[in-house]
C-alpha cells in the first residue's frame, strides 16, 4: 500500500518540527566532569513534550517531566542543568572509565510520540609520567637495571621507548587498574662499567600521539681510579719546585690520597705529601725512585705508580721555533740536493750526446740498420790465408784472391756503406765479418790508413766486408 505524496510530505514537515539536537562524540576525562548538550525543537504549538530521558546502554540514568521534575539514578554523578522543554543538557560530575559509552537523549511529545538523538562518549585519563635512574648500580658484569621509567593511570595505556648509546635491554609491564586506567612500566638493563656513570638516557612516553622526553644521567658506582702528572722526566739535580699531583675520580668520589714509596722505605725528608700532592722541594739522588699514590673511596682502594729518574744535568727541550726552523732548513737542503742532481744528470746527457756524434764508429758507418745482434769479427794474418765464406762477387772456387786483386778490391770497398737492402740481408744471414787485409808496406798508407781510437788501440780505415 502506498503512502499518498502529500501525507509523506506532511510527515517530514512534522518531523522537522519536532527534532533532537546532540553531540555525535564528545571525550570525558577520568577524575573531571563533562557535559552533554541535548536540545529539543518544537515549532508546532499543538504539540507538547511530556517527558525527557537520558539512558546509556538501554538504562536510565536521568529523566524529567515538566510537571515531575527531575529524577537522577544517581544524583551525585548525574545532573539537568536547566531543564526545560526544550533543554535537556546533561552534566556528569567525576567521570569514571565506566562512564563510556553511548548516551541516548529521548524526548516524549504528545501526540506524535517520541524523538532521540545519541551521543558517543569516550573516556580517557592523562598519565602521570615519571623516570629515575638506580641507586647503588655498581660496576660489574651482571645485567642490571640502571634506569626505570613510569606511566601511572593511562587511559588508554601510553608506550614508553628508550635513547641511548649505551647497549642494554628494555623490560616493559604493564599493569590494568581497578578505575579503568592502566599503569606502564619501562626498565633499562645493562652490564654496568665505570664509563657509563654519568651517560645520558633519555626515556620518551607516547600518549595519544603526544611525545613526552624525560632525560636521565647514569650512575653507576666503581671503585677509584687515578693518574698521576708533574713528572716531566727532567728532573735533575737541584732541581726545585717540582711536584707529582695525583688526580683521582670514583662514584663515589673519593676521599683519601696517600702517598708512600713502592719499596716500603719512608719519604725522603725532601719531599712533603699533602693531599694529592707530592711537593719536592729540591731533587737529590734519593728522589730516583717509585712513588705510590693510595685513593680510597666508599668502594675500596687502589694504588697508583709513577717511577721518577733523576738526571745529574738538565735536558734542554727544543722549543717549536727551533723544531720549524730545523724543518725549513731541511727542506731548503733537499731541495738544493735535488738542484744538483737534476743538473748533473742534465749535464752529463748532453756530453754523451756530443761525444757520440764526434766517435767514429765502425758498426754505425758500414750498418744502417743499428740491429744489436751484428757483430764485428776479426781475422788475423794467419786466417787470410783460408779460404772465406762469402757471397756475391767474392765468391770463387775457395781461393784467396791475388795481391793485385785484393788491393783493387780493397779500393773499391774502402769507407763504402752497404745500403742495398739484399745485400743487407745477405750480411745478416751470414753474419758480417770485418777482416783486416794486408796492406803493402808503404810507410805514406799506413800513416793515411790508420785511425786512432777512443780506447787507444788503431784501426785501419780499409776494410772488406764479406
Amino acid at each position: 500500500m502506498q503512502i499518498p505524496l502529500f501525507l509523506l510530505l506532511g510527515l517530514c514537515a512534522v518531523l522537522q518540527a519536532q527534532q533532537v539536537s546532540v553531540k555525535d562524540k564528545l571525550t570525558g576525562f577520568i577524575g573531571q566532569e563533562v557535559i552533554l548538550p541535548c536540545t529539543i525543537t518544537n515549532q508546532d504549538p499543538n504539540v507538547h513534550v511530556s517527558q525527557i530521558m537520558w539512558m546509556k546502554d538501554g538504562v536510565n540514568v536521568v529523566a524529567y517531566s515538566p510537571v515531575l521534575g527531575t529524577h537522577p539514578s544517581d544524583a551525585a554523578h548525574f545532573q539537568l542543568l536547566e531543564p526545560s522543554e526544550n533543554n535537556a543538557t546533561l552534566r556528569i560530575l567525576n567521570v569514571r572509565a565506566t562512564d563510556e559509552g553511548e548516551y541516548v537523549c529521548e524526548a516524549t511529545t504528545f501526540p506524535h510520540g517520541n524523538r532521540n538523538a545519541a551521543t558517543a562518549l569516550t573516556v580517557k585519563a592523562m598519565p602521570q609520567n615519571s623516570a629515575v635512574v638506580s641507586s647503588g648500580v655498581v660496576a660489574g658484569d651482571q645485567e642490571q637495571v640502571v634506569a626505570t621509567c613510569r606511566s601511572a593511570n593511562g587511559r588508554p595505556p601510553p608506550g614508553i621507548t628508550w635513547q641511548t648509546s649505551l647497549a642494554g635491554n628494555v623490560s616493559n609491564t604493564v599493569t590494568n587498574n581497578s578505575d579503568g586506567t592502566s599503569t606502564v612500566v619501562s626498565q633499562y638493563l645493562t652490564k654496568p662499567t665505570w664509563t657509563a656513570d654519568g651517560m645520558p638516557i633519555l626515556c620518551i612516553i607516547n600518549y595519544e600521539s603526544t611525545e613526552t622526553p624525560i632525560p636521565l644521567k647514569l650512575s653507576v658506582q666503581y671503585p677509584p681510579m687515578a693518574t698521576v702528572d708533574g713528572f716531566d722526566d727532567n728532573w735533575h739535580l737541584n732541581r726545585k719546585g717540582a711536584y707529582l699531583s695525583c688526580v683521582g675520580r670514583g662514584n663515589p668520589p673519593p676521599t683519601s690520597y696517600t702517598w708512600k714509596t713502592a719499596d716500603g722505605s719512608p719519604l725522603p725528608s725532601s719531599v712533603r705529601a699533602q693531599n694529592n700532592i707530592l711537593y719536592v722541594d729540591e731533587v737529590d739522588e734519593r728522589v730516583n725512585r717509585t712513588f705510590l699514590c693510595v685513593v680510597t673511596n666508599a668502594l675500596g682502594s687502589r694504588e697508583f705508580r709513577q717511577d721518577v729518574f733523576v738526571r745529574e744535568h738538565a735536558v734542554l727541550a727544543q722549543t717549536n721555533a727551533g723544531a720549524i726552523a730545523g724543518g725549513v732548513i731541511g727542506g731548503i737542503l733537499f731541495l738544493l740536493l735535488l738542484a744538483a742532481i737534476i743538473f748533473i744528470v742534465i749535464k752529463r746527457g748532453g756530453l754523451q750526446n756530443k761525444k757520440d756524434r764526434g766517435t767514429y764508429n765502425p758498426k754505425t758507418r758500414v750498418f744502417g740498420t743499428g740491429k744489436p745482434s751484428q757483430e764485428f769479427t776479426y781475422q788475423d794474418d794467419g786466417e787470410l790465408d783460408k779460404p772465406l765464406k762469402s757471397s756475391g762477387p767474392m765468391r770463387d772456387s775457395g781461393l784467396s784472391p791475388s795481391l793485385g786483386e785484393e788491393e783493387e778490391e780493397e779500393e773499391r770497398m774502402k769507407y763504402k756503406v752497404l745500403e742495398d737492402d739484399e745485400e743487407e740481408e745477405r750480411f745478416n744471414e751470414v753474419g758480417p765479418m770485418l777482416q783486416l787485409r794486408p796492406h803493402p808496406q808503404h810507410d805514406s798508407y799506413l800513416d793515411d790508413d790508420m785511425e786512432s781510437q777512443n780506447d787507444g788501440s788503431f784501426i785501419s780505415r780499409t776494410a772488406v766486408y764479406v
